[in-house]
């Protein structure tokens, strides 16, 4: 890993908002809010090790690490399922006997209401299979599954690909300048901050209450 290593999680922090990004990298701040405390047990659910198993026609593990060091992505995360498919015109996996197709699956808690699936979440799953065919040498496909709806959708990368590693590189080099200059960037016009779980960090609505700030803004005004 270099300076310049990105996680892949922090991808869709910087889409859903720029400064949000900043607050969590450069000022490392955090906040938990009812949406992020939800996100984070189904995926303790899924990383939890009960999704391991095998049988005659795949191996499942939760909780890959991945990884891809060619300089234009310079990425790592982990992925929350990967299904090694028996297939005899796949790839070889290390530890594992014959061929593989390798099928990503990322868990997210509840589907969109009027599209198959939202784009922050299908860039973060193209970043993972950019990593997962960089490091098994495959041409993985990519899921979604999403909890409320117990439905698992294909993204489109066989077709967009292009399309989608435009997107991730263009992120990536605007991610990377924001850390470069080391400054939070503004808050976005239009950006809807209702949802964030650090929007009280970003901009607190009131000021810490300090005694020693009140004594000498006492002293100041001359009443002790």
């Amino acid at each position: 890993m270099t300076d310049t290593t990105v996680n892949i999680r922090a991808i869709q922090h910087y889409m859903y908002c720029p400064r949000r990004y900043g607050l969590l990298e450069i000022n490392k701040d955090w906040s938990e809010n009812a949406f992020v405390i939800k996100a984070d047990i189904l995926h303790e659910h899924v990383h939890d090790g009960s999704h391991n198993f095998s049988d005659s026609k795949k191996v499942v593990r939760s909780s890959v690490p991945i990884y891809n060091d060619i300089p234009e992505y310079d990425l790592y995360g982990v992925v929350d399922c990967i299904e090694f498919v028996k297939a005899e015109k796949g790839v070889t996996i290390i530890g594992l006997e014959g061929n593989y197709k390798v099928n990503l699956v990322e868990y997210k808690p509840k589907a969109p209401k009027d599209k198959a699936f939202r784009e922050t979440d299908a860039i973060q799953v193209f970043a993972q299979k950019i990593c997962a065919d960089f490091v098994w040498n495959c041409d993985s496909e990519a899921f979604l599954y999403y909890s409320d709806t117990r439905k698992r959708v294909k993204l489109p990368f066989d077709v967009e690909f292009d399309k989608y590693d435009h997107m991730l590189k263009k992120l990536l080099d605007e991610m990377r300048k924001v850390m470069e200059q080391n400054k939070i960037p503004p808050r976005r016009k239009g950006q809807k901050c209702s949802g964030c779980s650090v929007k009280d960090l970003c901009f607190p609505k009131d000021k810490h209450y300090c005694v020693r700030e009140i004594i000498m803004s006492m002293k100041r005004d001359g009443g002790i």
